[in-house]
């Protein structure tokens, strides 16, 4: 069974809400360089409020140099002059304010840019005054790395520096790691949390939030066994360089401060972690993030066997009164369209269906809504530097091309004759124009299922109850609401428990029997 909001409190808007991920370069390209802008997310505001969601989260903002285009941060409260400026994003918080949409930003508090002034100061002497703000480390026995830990490619993670020592980089190395040992780090953080919330953010979504402190000895990590993907990787489990006990301190405090202004402001986490219960560890007891990223959920096959566990585990694991929250694409997974559905669009309606009404928080990734899939971007058009020399289809451009609003030169994204920075499609399937013309699109069917969302289960977490699970078949109980959903290409029929059938994924009649791969929405019988 499921959870329902604690009795007699006013829910917070993210219980229930739809957060739409906006990759900034890839949505609208308004001054014709190339590059999504934050004017351009401005002049399709109205967009965002027909499709129905509740909240932005915006991909980074702030000044970088890009190397992994803005999570390494040269600077935390000042925006990518690519982008636009500071007054930009004012302005784009306060049109989005007026018209109901709540505007997240994206927080970097593992790493920095090598660029960043703090780590410009530290790299100077070992006697700086930032120097505590890096993890440094003198050489191993042997000369080389202090311990055995890998980056996210696979390489070392520390790069030997002229001053000495060795400073670490889980990811690339212009992306030197914090020490959150050092207490001036934890109030240089409290600072930037207070300068965007008072400009108005709604919140943050938290990079690498299962990150932060490091094992104080630099043990070397054990061998990875039969742990998955998101227990380690390259052979060894991340329990000393990443998932230290010690960041849950940093989200106590953290709360503290999102709660202390009025709305409470949000912390949705990037929790890299393999199950329910080190998922629900970052809630707390209720003190700590507020939404955390389901993973598990995200990287599990597209099947009921795989997906109803993970929900019901999930639910049964979190504090009472905590929200889940669900998605299936991001800017590092891929799309679900491609990854789940291989394309076919009845699998993608199903897909949405789901993330439309399982309980608790629901994000959607730009072009999700129609049916966008994954672009083969040649090799030499690649531009994610972390991943350019990585087996093809491995990279993680193909999720992060330009959405096409239609059928124009430049796809509505950019210009006529003005080269995007990712290729889109050439003959894209979809576009946002042409599926707003048809009622029977994806997209209108994304519309539909946000406004019953809205309607039946907005406001809180709904109940939730699994009533069939099968290899092919899953029907739940959510909210009033029954759900049934087929997973194969031969007809089923309804469970006894549904009612009056609100909508199919199909646009068709139920007649008491479920398609392949059809979705359908009822009230309870």
């Amino acid at each position: 069974m499921g959870q329902a909001r604690v009795s007699g409190s006013v829910p917070p808007w993210w219980h229930g809400a739809v957060i739409y991920q906006l990759y900034v370069r890839s949505w609208r390209d308004s001054d014709d360089d190339g590059y999504g802008d934050l004017r351009g997310i401005i002049e399709r505001l109205d967009y965002l409020t027909w499709l129905g969601v509740d909240a932005i989260w915006l991909s980074p903002t702030m000044p970088s140099p890009d190397h992994d285009w803005g999570y390494d941060v040269s600077d935390y409260t000042g925006v990518h002059p690519e982008l636009g400026t500071l007054a930009d994003l004012d302005e784009l918080i306060a049109q989005a304010g007026r018209r109901g949409l709540r505007v997240l930003l994206d927080l970097v508090p593992n790493h920095t840019s090598s660029a960043h002034p703090w780590f410009a100061d530290a790299a100077a002497s070992r006697e700086s005054a930032h120097r505590g703000y890096y993890v440094w480390a003198d050489p191993g026995p042997d000369g080389g790395p202090p311990n055995n830990w890998l980056d996210f490619t696979g390489r070392p993670a520390w790069q030997w520096h002229d001053s000495g020592q060795y400073y670490l980089h889980n990811f690339l190395p212009g992306q030197p790691d914090l020490n959150w040992w050092e207490p001036a780090v934890h109030q240089e953080f409290r600072h930037i949390l207070e300068f965007w919330f008072d400009r108005g953010v709604a919140g943050f979504r938290i990079d690498v939030a299962n990150g932060l402190y490091k094992d104080a000895e630099l043990r070397d990590n054990p061998p990875i066994g039969d742990g998955g993907p998101l227990e380690g990787a390259f052979g060894l489990r991340t329990v000393h360089n990443l998932n230290r006990p010690e960041t849950h301190g940093v989200y106590r405090d953290w709360r503290k401060i999102a709660e202390s202004y009025s709305p409470a402001r949000l912390l949705l986490g990037e929790t890299w972690v393999p199950d329910a219960e080190r998922l629900a560890a970052y809630y707390g007891d209720n003190d700590e993030l507020q939404l955390g990223f389901n993973f598990p959920f995200a990287f599990a096959g597209f099947g009921p066997a795989r997906l109803a566990p993970i929900v019901e585990r999930t639910l049964a694991a979190l504090p009472p009164g905590a929200c889940p929250a669900w998605t299936g694409s991001n800017h590092d997974l891929g799309r679900f369209p491609s990854r789940w559905c291989g394309g076919d669009e009845r699998r993608i309606r199903l897909a949405l269906l789901i993330l439309a009404t399982l309980p608790g928080t629901s994000v959607l990734y730009y072009g999700d809504e129609i049916g966008m899939t994954d672009v083969d971007v040649p090799v030499a058009l690649r531009r994610d530097n972390a991943t350019l020399d990585v087996a093809l289809g491995a990279d993680r451009d193909r999720a992060r091309t330009p959405l096409p609003w239609d059928g124009s030169p430049g796809g509505g994204f950019t210009g006529p004759g003005v080269t995007p920075w990712l290729p889109m499609a050439e003959h894209p399937a979809a576009t946002v124009a042409g599926q707003r013309d048809d009622p029977g699109s994806v997209l209108w069917l994304c519309r539909r299922l946000l406004a019953l969302r809205r309607a039946e289960l907005g406001g809180g977490i709904a109940e939730f109850e699994n009533l069939l699970v099968t290899e092919g078949l899953w029907a739940y109980l959510t909210g009033p609401l029954v759900v049934a959903a087929n997973f194969t290409d031969q007809p089923a029929a309804m469970p006894a428990q549904a009612g009056e059938v609100l909508l199919t994924t199909s646009g068709a009649d139920s007649a008491g029997v479920l398609r392949p791969w059809e979705g359908v929405i009822a009230r309870q019988a």
